[in-house]
Order: structure tokens, then sequence, then C-alpha cells
């Protein structure tokens, strides 16, 4: 009896392509840096929204906040900078540039015009009131 096998037009008898590019496109990351991740905790109350993000290390002037109907998203962008020296010789000298974003949609509208932030410490604390419905009209049929 033949054995059936399957036809791989890509396999040239060589490792697969994928094992080629492995560990070639890796995140560089500096040494002693924790990795910034926006981490937080949200609260709800009957009129608003209680958000607490630890963004540590940005400076106030890189956070932005934007929101849109229940949409919330916060950004910052980071810069991180180490430098070693001996004296006057410098060894080594590192940058990291970069932007960490988190998005998260709330169960009810915000009321844009009303919402505050404040940041503190490396803790963004955005209080964000809840957009009041609009009460229903009935109509008068004539």
């Amino acid at each position: 009896m033949a054995n059936i096998t399957r036809y791989d037009p890509f396999d040239f008898g060589i490792e697969p392509l994928d094992d080629l590019f492995r560990g070639f496109f890796r995140p560089v990351r500096m040494e002693g840096v924790p990795q910034v991740q926006i981490k937080m905790d949200v609260k709800e109350n009957d009129k608003a929204y209680t958000v607490h993000a630890e963004i540590p290390g940005v400076k106030k002037e890189d956070i932005h906040v934007t929101i849109d109907g229940n949409q919330v998203s916060i950004s910052a962008e980071v810069k991180k900078e180490k430098e070693e020296k001996e004296g006057d010789k410098l060894l080594r000298s590192e940058r990291y540039y970069g932007k960490v974003a988190r998005s998260f949609t709330l169960g009810s509208d915000i009321d844009d015009g009303a919402a505050a932030a404040k940041y503190d410490n490396g803790v963004l604390e955005l209080t964000l009131p809840k957009k009041t419905a609009a009460a229903s009209k009935k109509l008068e049929i004539k």
C-alpha cells in the first residue's frame, strides 16, 4: 500500500522559513529599565467612574486622554535615558523612546465636559461623570 503525503510547494528541504527568522525581530529593551505598562483600577458609583492608572516615570505633559462616548483612551510617551561615565570618559549611553496606550469601554456614556484628570506621583486619576440620560418626551397627538 502507498503512503499518502501532503505536498508542500515551499518545502525546500531546509529548516522551515519561520525558523530562519526566529529571534531576528526581537524588541530591544534596556537593561535594568522595567517595561512601562499602564495598570488600572476602575471604580463605579451612581454618578461617575473613577479611574486610577499607574504610569510611572512619565511627565504629565506626555500623557493624553481622549473620551468618545463611553470609550476612554489613555496614551503616554515614554522617554528613558541612561548614561554611564567614568570621570570625563563616557562608557555607555542608552536611550529609549516609545509610546504606551490603553483603551477601554465603560457601561455608560461620559459627560466629557465635566470630566477631570489629576496626575500625582505616577498615578493618573480620572473622574468621569456619567452623562445623564435625557428624559423621554411624550408627544401629544393632534
